[in-house]
């Protein structure tokens, strides 16, 4: 069973933040696609892009990945000064947005404007099919105006078409902690959200609902499988089902610098139980792969994007 992964690179020069492909045939072993070079670029915005989803749209089969709309080599010297308090209050209330019908050929990058004037920066955009309204759920993290900018939460709006939009409303707020790097995923006529605690405790942590929009609780099981892990270290969850019908749970460790950085597989036998065994030996990746997302392909779909000769 084929895979995506759409992701961006831990690099301090402005090509690390564009958008990387890598495929596997089985979901354990991936490979670069394009040498390892970015297949799109961000010219709008920041011209800078972090933190992807991609989806395949359930009426039409396209596809669609949306990103934070922001480039640390460009703007953390620049406009953002050098300070992470700049970003959240001043950063972009835009995500960056391609779509494509072969997952090769894709539109040129556009920007929707979800967020209103009372949010900070915009982060980690994810999407979800919601079946019972027929619409898609756009849900990320952001800071916000009415306490000052200091707790992030997690919001959401709507679209149809992903160019009109609902107005944002509350998804989900941790009562002792910021939370940010929010992905959903359904099983079983429930609702799974991954999401990264900023303190209390300082790790991803796995929430259970009856729809989309909550109300969220905790899964206390997944938390005491992830209670060994380092806190303040973890980040940027991505899962995806295997053909064995087990999930894997991918976890984005930034402790180190440089190279050292990239995901770290869990393998659990479903969402609901949440406990998810540390896997390492069994998956393998050419370079640490950052902030991304998986969509499960076709083998016709894997070999147009292996055979495809991507743009300079």
């Amino acid at each position: 069973m084929p895979y995506l992964f759409v992701h961006f690179r831990e690099k301090s020069t402005p090509d690390g933040e564009q958008v990387y492909f890598g495929l596997s045939r089985d979901g354990f072993h991936w490979e670069e696609v394009n040498e390892g070079r970015p297949v799109l670029w961000a010219y709008y915005g920041d011209k800078g892009v972090r933190d992807f989803t991609i989806i395949r749209s359930e009426k039409d089969q396209r596809f669609y990945i949306l990103a934070t709309d922001l480039s640390l080599a460009y703007g953390m010297r620049n406009q953002y000064h050098h300070s992470w308090r700049e970003i959240a209050v001043k950063g972009s209330r835009n995500f960056a947005f391609w779509e494509s019908e072969d997952l090769v050929n894709w539109s040129e990058q556009r920007m929707l404007s979800i967020g209103t004037e009372d949010f900070g920066c915009m982060w980690a955009p994810d999407i979800i099919y919601d079946r019972k309204e027929e619409n898609y759920v756009i849900h990320w993290s952001s800071s916000h105006r009415s306490d000052n900018y200091e707790k992030k939460r997690i919001y959401y709006c709507r679209t149809c078409d992903f160019h009109t939009f609902t107005a944002p409303q509350l998804l989900y707020e941790k009562p002792d902690s910021g939370v940010i790097d929010t992905a959903i995923y359904e099983e079983n006529g429930k609702f799974y959200m991954f999401i990264k605690s900023e303190e209390n405790p300082a790790r991803v942590q796995l929430m259970r609902a009856d729809q989309v929009r909550g109300p969220y609780e905790t899964i206390q099981d997944f938390d005491e499988s992830m209670k060994s892990l380092e806190e303040g270290v973890y980040e940027a969850p991505t899962a995806m089902k295997l053909e064995s019908g087990e999930w894997c749970l991918f976890l984005d460790f930034y402790g180190v610098k440089g190279s050292g950085q990239g995901y770290v597989p869990f393998v659990s036998e479903n969402l609901d139980s949440g406990i998810f065994l540390r896997s390492d030996k069994s998956f393998s990746f050419p370079y640490g792969f950052k902030h991304g997302t998986i969509l499960q392909i076709s083998g016709e779909e894997y070999e147009r994007i292996k055979a495809h000769k991507w743009e300079e």
